[in-house]
């Protein structure tokens, strides 16, 4: 039996870069029809921006701040079979920057009814890779909704619809009483209300009455992720606060790498990619919680089976705190890909 039943992991993920050009293109080399595109500028202070296929392409939320969707014309105007086109909006193609993309396939539709749920939700669901969109809306009393993948989601990432609110994460090496807000550099909160103190299962994903998740009327957007053996992982390690840090296992070579601190407060979202320059040793990062440029420092480096620390910082190796991390594969360790993984 394989090691992974995916061959191709830019089938399902994959980071592309492109440079603006203040006009109209289109990005290519995806792999596959995006149905979430996170794009963020690499060499300008600019907000991270979120499109997906349930909302459609005028419809943009900012991972860094708080407001309900902006509507910004010129954008991001199409989802398309290896990519997407964008239009002259500097928040995407600005003249003379930089851009990431991160690029997740659901399953290419605008999602369908889902009444797994106390509450009927609309996802678009991939149950290969693990990834689903889910939108809904909040009764203010504990709920649950279906997710669509048919196996519990380790990271649930949910964001009000309707208002000026923080974001709000689910992470299973928090447990069911815990929270965070990819918007800010806060460490874990706790809040029974948050997810009704009940894990997500293989249908659905339970709410409390907390405003942020399921406050009446409003309406929500959830991104759910499943690990999948050699593609993805979600999991947490302990700092050690030395230059020879925490071995990070994940059975693959990651492709994409987000991490926090939930110990400690002040302490940045930190998303790594294999495409930007610097990958092993420097591993230039960005970060999900503010609009800063790129930094070209070194806190990880990145193996054919997982990733380990070079820095004592507080962002990834705090001697004694816990940090959560979501990965992506590159190539996995094993298994029937023509592409083998390579140790660095």
């Amino acid at each position: 039996m394989a090691y992974t039943t995916i061959k191709k992991p830019s089938d399902y993920f994959n980071t592309v870069l492109y440079s603006g050009n203040n006009s109209t293109q289109s990005i290519t080399g995806v792999g596959h029809q995006p149905d979430l595109i996170w794009v963020k500028a690499r060499n300008d202070t600019a907000n991270h921006t979120l499109t997906d296929v349930i909302r459609g392409t005028n419809s943009v939320l900012y991972t860094n701040q708080t407001q309900a969707p902006d509507t910004p014309t010129n954008a991001i105007t199409s989802f398309d079979s290896d990519g997407f086109s964008l239009g002259n909006n500097g928040s995407f193609n600005a003249s003379g920057i930089n851009y990431a993309s991160w690029n997740w396939l659901a399953d290419n539709t605008s999602g369908s009814s889902n009444t797994d749920g106390s509450i009927t939700s609309t996802v678009s669901a991939n149950t290969t890779s693990g990834f689903s969109i889910v939108s809904y809306t909040g009764t203010g009393a504990n709920a649950t909704i279906g997710h669509g993948l048919g196996v519990a989601p380790k990271m649930v990432i949910i964001k009000d619809l309707s208002a000026v609110k923080d974001w709000a994460v689910y992470h299973a090496s928090l447990g069911n009483t815990k929270y965070l807000e990819i918007n800010t550099s806060d460490a874990e909160g706790t809040a029974s209300n948050a997810w009704n103190n009940t894990s997500p299962t293989s249908s659905v994903v339970n709410l409390g009455s907390r405003d942020t998740l399921n406050t009446s009327g409003d309406n929500y957007i959830a991104y759910c992720f499943a690990p999948k053996k050699g593609f993805s992982a979600m999991g947490q390690y302990t700092g050690n606060g030395s230059t020879d840090g925490t071995f990070v296992y994940t059975g693959f070579k990651p492709a994409f790498l987000m991490i926090k601190n939930s110990s400690t407060g002040s302490t940045d979202w930190t998303i790594c990619d294999s495409k930007r320059d610097g990958f092993n040793a420097n591993n230039y990062r960005l970060f999900a919680n503010t609009t800063g440029a790129e930094s070209t420092s070194n806190p990880w480096e990145m193996y054919s089976n997982g990733f380990k620390m070079t820095t004592t910082g507080s962002f990834v190796n705090t001697s004694g705190d816990n940090f959560i991390y979501m990965a992506f594969a590159e190539n996995p360790l094993v298994g029937t890909n023509n592409i083998p993984a390579t140790a660095r």
